[in-house]
């Protein structure tokens, strides 16, 4: 098993192109062709971690925060991170990081979250927009299929719980190839109608150019006709956050239940805890900026992490505001991790840092 077998079935499940702008998600030290003597997951790359891999001979580090998260210039051991990229290199130890891309996924951090607390109908708080287009090209009819195919190996059609989605349009192509064609269809400098099918399927952005290169080599014609068309839709499958809904219980139990389910030592939070809750939503990690999304969608509690002391006012009468910390917000990431790698190789040696904990404090 190589390293790139076990990243490619992380990004099948969330993609790269999921994470912010900001972010520094995929492959940060290795070579994605070494073969995997052994996996360790956590949620920071530790000096620690680093060498519980050594000790344990695991090879392949697998983290939710990235260790490279800003430019490197030298690597001089100056601070944890130069050290922890000589360490690695010398040992032989690729380091691999999904961040906000596993955050974003369906499924992801927030899903995480929601499982924890037994949350229903759960949906995204905040859905990506923007982030499809639709790519429509005509084909003669008897090879719709082939290029209709070859559009959605390369990523096309793919909606929720559903792929293999297309839209089928019967019609007629009319043209006349001049000198120095050779048309698939017809005779050099004659008028040509040919059956055609409109064949439309939906793209995710990033992944346009593959599946237009994909088209234009299993489609017949020299000089395809297609278009490429922005759309505003949301994407109900990727973004941060989750609201959901429990059995309604008074908000003191609930935010108890919170502390136990995430191990939290210390919650902090604002506003009425006399009323009955029963409609949640969360954000793993720093997740203030949706405080006024979950407003809008109805929550009464809205946990997340890394709340700055005025970010909890303002709204005390309408909702909960519990931060439950960054790290507490997150650490069942490496379940998620360990889920994708057991489905793709079920007897491989996987498991979680030992020497992983949170590095702040509470007295």
């Amino acid at each position: 098993m190589k390293v790139k077998e076990i990243t490619s079935a992380i990004e099948a499940y969330a993609p790269l192109y999921l994470q912010e702008d900001y972010d520094n998600a995929g492959m940060q030290v290795g070579n994605p062709e070494q073969e995997i003597t052994g996996v360790l997951l956590c949620t920071d790359v530790r000096e620690p971690i680093v060498d519980e891999a050594i000790a344990r001979g695991f090879n392949l580090v697998i983290s939710h925060h990235p260790l490279i998260f800003h430019g490197i210039k030298k690597i001089a051991g100056r601070n944890y991170i130069e050290r922890i990229i000589a360490k690695a290199i010398k040992h032989d130890i690729t380091i691999y990081c999904a961040h906000t891309n596993i955050d974003s996924a369906r499924g992801g951090v927030s899903f995480k979250m929601a499982q924890k607390l037994g949350l229903k109908n759960v949906e995204i708080l905040s859905p990506r927009q923007g982030m499809l287009e639709k790519l429509v090209t005509y084909v003669p009819t008897a090879q719709a299929s082939r290029v209709e195919q070859a559009m959605f190996t390369a990523g096309a059609g793919r909606l929720g719980d559903y792929d293999s989605c297309s839209y089928r349009l019967e019609g007629q192509g009319r043209y006349r190839a001049l000198e120095g064609a050779t048309p698939f269809a017809g005779t050099v400098g004659e008028h040509h109608t040919e059956p055609e099918t409109r064949v439309e399927v939906l793209v995710h952005k990033p992944l346009m150019g593959k599946v237009v290169t994909a088209m234009l080599k299993a489609h017949p014609y020299e000089e395809p006709a297609f278009d490429i068309i922005p759309l505003d839709n949301v994407d109900r499958y990727s973004g941060l956050g989750v609201i959901g809904d429990i059995e309604p219980q008074p908000a003191l139990d609930f935010l108890e239940r919170v502390k136990q389910a995430f191990e939290v030592e210390a919650l902090r939070y604002s506003g009425d805890t006399g009323k009955t809750v029963s409609r949640i939503a969360m954000c793993g990690g720093a997740g203030a900026e949706f405080t006024s999304l979950a407003l809008a969608r109805h929550a009464q509690v809205y946990i997340t992490g890394d709340l700055k002391y005025h970010e909890f006012m303002g709204n005390e009468d309408s909702i909960i505001l519990a931060d439950i910390g960054h790290y507490e917000s997150e650490h069942y990431t490496k379940e998620i991790f360990l889920d994708i790698i057991r489905q793709k190789i079920p007897n491989f040696a996987v498991a979680f840092a030992s020497n992983e904990k949170n590095q702040v404090k509470y007295l």
